[in-house]
């Protein structure tokens, strides 16, 4: 026995060094990557800021239009995020619990929609909307939706396969839980990271859209800049840089808010439990 122990410990003893060795190198590569990649966003920044000059913020705030199309894209985000969501989500978890082989059709489905190009679908919307629709800014809310639904429906899909959801769902039914309950209380807090991330895509591509605003004949933010681009080079530039900086803290904002509610709610696991007794005592 004791031969056959020694061999082994001889082995282990050689791989400790290469496995050291391994190990040592893989954060040289990660550092090396980082570095390109920081590199590669950080140099045209650079760039950018020195073109537009530390004054350009400044009158950026103080142009004709800026606070009123800042504004519109906000609230058109704000408005394509809930109805996305609110489609989505229900959609995906009856799609998973009931009707799983159409699984495959509404993904193809939702690949249509990145097929199809922008200036396609907002011509043919603006010749069959209603007029009322024709003349509020919402019009574009319900575009964005179509254009964010291939994000947010994967998004949300990849949490859902993640998640036992039958297993879930059934336990809330027979402790109690309607429906509804199970649905907000149960299973979205379970999905809180798939949500988010749905909704980090959307707010992103909502606040950097531009086709569809301007052939709609409205100045969201990104309108707006390009507008301005044909007075003042430097105005735009900085209001390019301005609008990213504040979609950067947006989307953190989004990402730290969901991260905190996630850990005082644990998860949600522990919720089911709660939400259940709840239920059957009728509180």
């Amino acid at each position: 026995m004791a031969a056959i122990a020694r061999p082994r410990e001889a082995g282990s003893r050689e791989a400790g060094p290469r496995a050291s060795g391994s190990r040592g190198s893989y954060p040289f590569w990660r550092w090396v990557i980082l570095i390109v990649a920081g590199v590669y966003f950080l140099v045209p920044l650079f760039a950018a800021l020195r073109f537009a000059g530390i004054t350009a913020f400044g009158s950026v705030i103080s142009e004709t239009g800026f606070t009123s199309s800042l504004g519109l894209s906000v609230r058109l985000a704000i408005v394509t995020t809930l109805v996305t969501i609110a489609l989505m989500l229900p959609t995906g978890v009856y799609v998973h619990l009931r009707l799983p082989k159409l699984r495959r059709l509404l993904e193809g489905i939702t690949i249509l929609l990145i097929v199809i190009p922008p200036v396609v679908l907002i011509v043919g919307v603006l010749q069959i909307a209603p007029n009322f629709l024709k003349s509020t800014p919402y019009l574009l809310a319900l575009e964005y939706v179509i254009l964010a639904m291939p994000f947010a429906y994967r998004a949300i899909d990849a949490g859902l396969r993640a998640l036992d959801l039958k297993t879930v769902v059934e336990a809330s039914n027979s402790l109690g839980a309607g429906w509804i309950s199970t649905l907000w209380r149960v299973v979205l807090p379970n999905l809180r990271t798939a949500v988010l991330s749905a909704v980090v895509l959307t707010v992103a591509l909502v606040l950097g859209e531009f086709t569809m605003a301007s052939l709609a004949l409205f100045q969201t933010f990104p309108v707006w800049i390009v507008v301005n681009d044909q007075t003042s080079g430097q105005v735009s530039v900085a209001a390019s840089l301005l609008a990213l900086f504040v979609t950067w803290v947006f989307l953190l904002a989004i990402t730290m808010i969901g991260t905190r509610q996630a850990r005082r709610t644990g998860g949600g696991q522990v919720t089911l439990f709660v939400v259940a007794r709840q239920e059957t005592r009728g509180d």
